[in-house]
């Protein structure tokens, strides 16, 4: 499996929650920018997972399979 992670910080909460910050339009574009990884490493039938982490101060939330 391979898996690819987004990793979100924020210092406090005044902009909200870390990981609300990975759009749609976010999650597309590591989607596209996954497909020409695997093509440029020659990587072929191997799962895929997608990941968010999401750091606020020092708390660390990992989101498997986000999208």
């Amino acid at each position: 499996m391979v898996v690819f992670s987004e990793v979100k910080t924020r210092a406090t909460d005044s902009y909200g929650d870390p990981a609300l910050a990975v759009t749609r339009a976010k999650q597309l574009r590591l989607r596209r920018l996954a497909v020409e990884w695997l093509q440029a490493n020659d990587v072929h039938g191997v799962d895929l997972r997608f990941d968010v982490v999401a750091v606020l101060g020092v708390h660390v939330r990992v989101i498997e399979a986000a999208f």
